[in-house]
């Protein structure tokens, strides 16, 4: 379905994503994890068009996306949804208006300018939130949710898009570990119930483990490894994050019960002083 070849983006003389080539052949949910830095994010905005490429080619379908230009290239932006880290949510906006934003590359400027909505959309839209277990929270504005409430609202305008793939970058960086589970669990689940390809960067190895089929790791805008998440052992994440032996994976861990054994060691750590 999604085949990348020789992708590389510089900028001036650095080179943020050298030579990346990635085949996808069905609708997977892939992790990519690396120290900041690595091309990440970089990559994801290639693939969405949002940041044009040096040199390479991205094809979806055989059709050849680093060349579509105008509405063919709005029309592949709107297929291949984009989660952010920060939300990007109007903040006095109602959530339900918010995720029929989602819609804005079919609607007409009239529409737009008026926000006017098809009674469907608004259906529909109520929906995906409910899907998401927010629904209650439709007529509220968007800054009086929750951080992990918000990505659910970000998550549900990407829905709106009725999209063939969604790019999340770094969507669980901001939350804390209750609500980043929640939020990892509903891009699984979009993935499963609707077949659809999720890509998501990711800060931790055990949220790539759990909730990953592929994980693709990154290393100064090269991609370092690319396999299944029962691979990536220790050693080698400590050779995509150029870390020696002092790397700690429960460190940067997301998952609650590894959070509650590091306070234990701490709490009888201080207990024994």
């Amino acid at each position: 379905m999604l085949k990348i070849e020789k992708l590389t983006k510089a900028f001036g003389q650095n080179i943020a994503v050298d030579a990346a080539s990635v085949a996808i052949e069905r609708p997977q949910m892939i992790g990519i994890i690396g120290r900041s830095g690595a091309g990440k994010s970089t990559l994801l905005r290639m693939l969405n068009r949002l940041t044009e490429h040096t040199s390479g080619t991205i094809h979806f379908d055989g059709q050849d996306i680093t060349a579509l230009k105008g509405a063919a290239k709005r029309t592949w932006q709107s297929q291949c949804a984009m989660i952010f880290q920060q939300f990007n949510l109007v903040p006095r906006m109602d959530v339900v208006s918010n995720v029929l934003h989602g819609t804005l590359n079919r609607r007409s400027t009239m529409a737009t300018l008026f926000n006017l909505y098809p009674t469907e959309d608004i259906h529909r839209a109520i929906d995906i939130l409910d899907r998401l277990g927010i629904a209650e929270h439709a007529p509220k504005r968007a800054e009086a949710l929750s951080g992990g409430q918000q990505q659910r609202v970000a998550i549900a305008r990407a829905l709106m898009q009725d999209p063939k793939i969604i790019l999340a970058d770094e969507p669980i960086a901001s939350l804390d570990p209750m609500n980043a589970q929640v939020v990892m669990q509903a891009l699984r689940r979009i993935h499963e119930e609707d077949g659809r390809m999720v890509i998501a960067n990711l800060h931790t190895l055990d949220t790539a483990r759990r909730y990953c089929d592929r994980v693709i790791g990154m290393r100064a805008g090269k991609i370092v490894f690319d396999a299944t998440p029962d691979k990536l052992t220790t050693s080698m994440a400590r050779e995509i994050y150029g870390a020696g032996a002092e790397f700690s994976e429960s460190a940067t861990s997301t998952e609650i019960e590894a959070l509650d054994a590091q306070e234990k060691a701490k709490m009888e750590a201080e207990a024994y002083v």
